[in-house]
Formats: structure tokens, sequence, C-alpha cells
């Protein structure tokens, strides 16, 4: 697998991003602002697709990760989590990520050495125009995951 910045055409990569913010005037405010990066297989097709944007401090937030239906399940979300973190260590105090408040995904972050931090209360049900659901389950509030750089 290959980790590619992507610094052009980056809405070319928006049915995968899609993915994981299913509305793309949300994804617009952070498409542009941050570096995105493709993992590709050998084939070159792209796998999975995430955006890192800087906080206001020394610190990166993950802003959208998605992997491609067809190779969920099997490990690419943790290695593009992975490598993300190779790239920002030592440029940083913090990486962040904001999620739903969806089990299955807080356990993934914890998964990759993430811990909760902080919650906005009702940010899914404020900030977007339909209710999401993921694995049944509504998103209500977004769960904020840090881990040291």
């Amino acid at each position: 697998m290959n980790l590619h910045l992507i610094q052009t055409n980056k809405k070319d990569y928006l049915d995968l991003l899609l993915l994981a913010d299913e509305d793309e005037h949300m994804i617009d405010k952070y498409i542009h602002k941050g570096d995105m990066y493709a993992l590709t297989n050998d084939s070159k097709f792209t796998l999975g697709v995430c955006i890192v944007n800087q906080r206001d401090n020394n610190d990166y937030e993950i802003k959208n990760i998605a992997i491609h239906p067809s190779f969920q399940g099997q490990g690419i979300g943790k290695t593009l989590v992975k490598q993300n973190l190779k790239i920002y260590r030592n440029k940083g105090n913090y990486m962040y990520v904001g999620t739903g408040d969806s089990p299955l995904t807080i356990l993934f972050y914890k998964s990759c050495g993430f811990e909760e931090y902080d919650t906005i209360k009702d940010f899914f049900t404020t900030n977007y125009k339909k209710p999401i659901f993921e694995e049944g389950h509504q998103l209500i509030d977004m769960i904020i995951l840090r881990q040291p750089l």
C-alpha cells in the first residue's frame, strides 16, 4: 500500500468522503483547509482517504477518514490512521478526531490509541439537515478523542 498527498482535484474523492460525512456542504468547509491523503494498492486503486487539518494551535485533527466499501473491515482504516500519525508526529502536541456517538466508531478510534477527551452535545442534530444513522444508531453528540503526537 502507498500513501499519496493529494494537492489538486480533491473533489474527485467526494464519493469516498461522503461515506464518512454524508453532507457535502460540511465537507466543503474543510476539504481545502488541510492535507488530504489517499491510500492506494499496487494497482493504484484508492482504498481510502483521510483529511487532516491543523487546529488553531500546534494540534491536528482528522476531519474525515473513509474506506472504500469493498475494503472495509480489513485493517485499511487503522493503517491510514497510523500512517497519518507518523506524518504528524513531532509536528504538534495532539491529534484529535471528532466522531459520532456510535459505539463501533469510538471503539475503532480507541483501538488506534485515541482516548475520549470531550463531547459536543447535539452536534449532529444542530449542524446536519437530515438525521444521520450509523449501524442503526442516530448520531446526536460528537465525541472528541485525542492522542499525543
